[in-house]
């Protein structure tokens, strides 16, 4: 099973190279399983033993950076850590939602599939460019000045609860943050296309007497679904039931939608110009795979979390070359 040792140190050995890891991981339990006997012997139970070692050795990530030798001269040990966070939670959540909304707009201003695809690449490489830049240049300015590295400092602390729960039945935030923005995204995009985006709306106006709110509905019972999910700290059986049912309830409309050629709005369509190719062909197919593809994947990848979680299972711990065993909420092996 998986102690706070483990995590601990798991989360050190996936920031150094692979050849370094095996020495690290010996290195690192024994100074620390030494300096928690010591502790015990002084006094203290084991478990305030072991979170006193581990605070005193500090942020696993900038361990890390001290055994893997880099050099950090733009921004310093202090502010690394909340520029590497930062920019990798908006490289996951703000870039691909900025570059979809851009993507929709140029479809909806009637640009071709191929302008379509070079755009999306394009402002991918632009926002992109221009997130780590602006980022990196106020971590930068930060560290030069000196403002806001105390109450950095003061207010993110590293302790214990900060490390990364490697068990398989939990969700972490970032994945709690992505179960809610989904709906969300959804929804807007329904309801704008409508309102926002043209004159003449993409999907078919007509299916606001039934289907569009119905699948509104649906995102707000996605959204309710993460929350209990994130709640109730694990993948059960019961998630996997009920996220396999959410996903048909959206998926088999929609996909009967596309099919039937309900789905586009007839106008619309008919405004596209893509020389030979037939949008109306091409949009159902992709977003017909799309659709299918992702609600299969979706219900087999929880199906599959969701049984290893109940037998407990070893599962491999992303960047350390080791596996982890699932823990009960009590911390006892499942």
């Amino acid at each position: 099973m998986t102690t706070l040792i483990d995590r601990y140190v798991y989360t050190v050995l996936r920031r150094v190279p692979e050849q370094q890891r095996a020495d690290i991981d010996r290195e690192l339990r024994t100074s620390i399983e030494d300096a928690v006997e010591a502790r015990v012997d002084g006094g203290s139970t084991r478990d305030a033993a072991i979170e006193q070692t581990l605070v005193e050795l500090g942020d696993p990530d900038r361990l890390a950076d001290g055994y893997a030798d880099r050099p950090l001269y733009l921004i310093g040990p202090e502010l690394y850590p909340h520029w590497r966070r930062l920019l990798t939670m908006l490289a996951w959540v703000v870039l691909p939602t900025a570059v979809t909304i851009l993507a929709i707009f140029d479809a909806v201003e009637g640009a071709g599939f191929g302008e379509v695809i070079g755009g999306v690449i394009g402002n991918l490489l632009t926002i992109g460019v221009n997130l780590a830049f602006w980022v990196t240049a106020v971590f930068a300015v930060l560290e030069r000045t000196g403002v806001g590295r105390a109450e950095l400092r003061r207010n993110r602390a590293w302790s214990p609860d900060d490390l990364p729960s490697y068990e398989p039945g939990f969700l972490t935030v970032g994945q709690f943050a992505g179960s809610l923005l989904w709906p969300v995204l959804v929804i807007a995009a329904l309801v704008l296309q409508q309102f926002t985006f043209s004159e003449v709306p993409v999907l078919d106006p007509d299916n606001w007497t039934f289907w569009w709110p119905y699948f509104i509905v649906v995102m707000i019972l996605e959204g309710v679904y993460g929350v209990w999910l994130f709640r109730s700290h694990g993948w059960t059986h019961a998630a996997t039931a009920a996220n396999a049912v959410l996903g048909l309830l959206f998926a088999v409309p929609m996909i009967w939608l596309l099919a039937t050629e309900r789905f586009f709005n007839p106008e619309f369509i008919a405004m596209q110009d893509w020389g030979s190719v037939d949008p109306l062909s091409w949009l159902t197919g992709i977003v017909i795979t799309i659709v299918a593809l992702g609600t299969i994947w979706d219900i087999i990848e929880v199906a599959i979390r969701a049984e290893r979680a109940r037998r407990g299972l070893p599962t491999p711990v992303p960047g350390t070359g080791r596996e982890f065993t699932a823990l009960t909420r009590s911390g006892k092996p499942m």
